[in-house]
């Protein structure tokens, strides 16, 4: 058993793509974790596990894992980055004494940044500063350096937190030094880290001799053992057999027993017969655990403080399918089966919020990106359903109702800062900083209300040729504000049920821009296109041309299509309108209208 003073719980936070992943696969190599022969050795993005995590190259899920660095053991908790998973951040901080911030040499402090970092602050977390990409040719150390101090001005809760070790890093390579090296290609390792981990990080601070507690912090399941209830031991010694009561959210006692107890290394569970307060442990035994619950002595059953997570900004509708096509792709398709999911999600999903409607079931979260994954998550599994436009989740403060704001960062080249400005002009957005970049770019920082930020990211990509870098953080509450205006064109929508044609879609081709090809199977009211006008149009697109006795098949000429755009699942989120739905199945994403019947259309927008 380890002692406390020999434990080091440090999570590492960052900015999305500055390289916090790829510095806990070195921290993970260098401490010997693996055998050489072992795959991991071998592999880059060893944290990011999921098939999402690494098709997205981001990290979804915290994780925890565990090196030893001489007598040391450090529990390393790898945190999300986007504040669409924020939920994540603030569950796992709870069980660290410390955060390695690492930041981008070139790119410097950017809204996420802000945001991990003003959480880890608020808890009173020892930070350490990692320049991460110091090799970068533009790399603007000093400019870097006076962007940190400016915002640990701003979110510093005491006067300790103002002074910070710094250290560089190229945690790609497994480099780091104390100071801005010379020859970024020279021979160097990750030991300055590991020795900032250790003089710079302060061991937990425990009160070994009182009775156990620990708060549940994340939970995993086990075909063989259950569920894993994870969480930091508070106080006291956890041991294996020993009696415990689960304290639930109501303050209702559940009697259990610790039936094994596990700890960490590396990416392996490791079976112990006892864990010292300060310890990040996985217990079995205790079902019921939910994340926020008390798991305490039984002889003396103290609640912890239950974690606050920050409430929804975005919601959707999610129900089965009634698309003509409902039920031939997916597995579970009814309302009780998808029922049953979101109720399993809820358990391990701490920002989530579910109401059942009914027929369906309104989902919130953070943010697009929190919803859409699930929604792709539930699609891998064989769900089938539909989803409906993203709404803003407002709140009521003083008789005023109010609407999520967030701080929007877009960088463009400078031929499309008009564009820029006007489109944000448009969507009623707040300039409060433009400046360049050291690469000449130019950057904008925007307060926006969040229900102007949906269908903004494919608007902008196709305005300024896929070069926009954009990012976003909540910043607060505003007053509502009148309804935005439709920024998007009508929908090109099937005329009538059966599979496109060449012919047929030839012809559409001119009215707008397609998101099928030939041999499509379409259903009347389907979506399949964007107008080049406001207004929606009904097409054919399944007519064959018509041959007579004059003419042969073979006389008709090849006909050339203009290759369909294929719509992401995000994509497709962000096109879909308040009278529109999104048909997804582990196949096919379909879009369609709400009411497949056109005189139901034209009822219903009259009234």
């Amino acid at each position: 058993m380890v002692k406390a003073e020999n434990i080091r719980n440090i999570a590492i936070i960052a900015h999305v793509d500055h390289g916090k992943t790829t510095l806990v696969d070195g921290l993970l190599k260098q401490s010997n974790t693996f055998r050489d022969n072992q795959a991991e050795m071998s592999q880059e993005l060893i944290m990011d596990s999921g098939d999402q995590e690494r098709e997205r190259g981001i990290t979804i899920t915290a994780k925890q894992t565990t090196v030893y660095w001489n007598d040391l053991k450090i529990n390393i908790i790898d945190t999300p980055g986007h504040a669409d998973f924020s939920g994540e951040v603030e569950r796992t901080l709870n069980m660290a004494d410390g955060v390695l911030l690492i930041v981008d040499a070139q790119e410097g402090p950017m809204p996420q940044t802000k945001f991990v970092l003003g959480k880890a602050l608020s808890l009173g977390l020892k930070p350490v500063v990692v320049m991460n990409k110091i090799d970068k040719p533009a790399r603007r150390v000093d400019e870097v350096k006076d962007e940190l101090d400016d915002l640990f001005l701003e979110l510093a809760v005491d006067d300790d937190q103002l002074h910070y070790p710094m250290y560089y890093a190229i945690g790609r390579d497994g480099k780091s030094w104390k100071e801005v090296p010379t020859d970024p290609a020279a021979a160097a390792d990750l030991t300055p880290i590991f020795e900032a981990i250790r003089d710079d990080i302060p061991a937990p601070t425990v009160e070994a001799d009182k009775p156990f507690q620990l708060l549940v912090t994340a939970l995993q399941y086990d075909n063989f053992l259950g569920k894993y209830a994870i969480g930091r031991v508070q106080r006291g010694i956890a041991k294996r057999g020993m009696a415990v009561a689960l304290i639930k959210a109501d303050g209702t006692q559940i009697s259990g027993r610790i039936e094994k107890l596990f700890v960490n290394r590396g990416l392996n569970r490791e079976e112990v017969e006892s864990a010292v307060a300060g310890d990040i442990v996985s217990i079995t035994g205790v079902a019921d655990a939910h994340i926020g619950e008390t798991i305490a002595d039984k002889e003396a059953p103290e609640a912890l403080p239950v974690m606050e997570v920050e409430a929804p900004t975005l919601s959707m509708y999610l129900g089965p399918n009634t698309s003509p096509m409902k039920g031939k792709e997916g597995e579970f398709n009814t309302g009780r089966q998808i029922g049953d999911r979101l109720k399993k999600e809820l358990e391990t999903n701490v920002a989530l919020r579910v109401r059942d409607e009914g027929v369906g079931f309104i989902i919130s979260g953070r943010g697009e990106l929190h919803l859409s994954v699930l929604i792709e998550a539930m699609r891998r599994e064989g769900y089938e359903f539909e989803v409906g436009r993203p709404q803003v989740v407002t709140i009521e403060e003083d008789g005023v109702e109010k609407e999520p704001v967030e701080e929007l960062l877009i960088e463009v080249g400078s031929e499309f800062v008009g564009v820029i400005s006007q489109e944000m002009g448009l969507r009623r957005a707040e300039l409060i900083k433009q400046d360049q970049t050291s690469s000449g770019a130019t950057r904008f920082s925007y307060l926006i209300p969040t229900r102007a930020i949906i269908g903004l990211r494919n608007l902008m990509l196709t305005s300024t040729k896929g070069t926009v870098i954009m990012h976003s953080l909540p910043h607060g509450y505003q007053p509502l504000g009148p309804k935005l205006s439709s920024t998007r064109n009508g929908a090109l929508i099937a005329f009538e049920a059966g599979t496109t044609t060449p012919y047929a879609l030839q012809a559409a081709e001119a009215r707008g821009e397609l998101y099928i090809g030939p041999g499509t199977v379409v259903y009347a009211g389907m979506v399949i296109g964007l107008n080049r006008r406001n207004e929606d149009m009904e097409i054919n697109v399944c007519k064959a041309k018509q041959l007579t006795n004059m003419r042969s098949s073979s006389s008709d000429g090849v006909v050339q299509l203009t290759p369909h755009t294929q719509l992401s699942l995000e994509q497709s989120i962000d096109f879909i309108e308040d009278d529109e739905l999104l048909e997804v199945t582990p196949k096919s994403l379909r879009l369609r209208k709400r009411y497949l019947d056109p005189n139901e259309r034209k009822r219903h927008n009259k009234s």
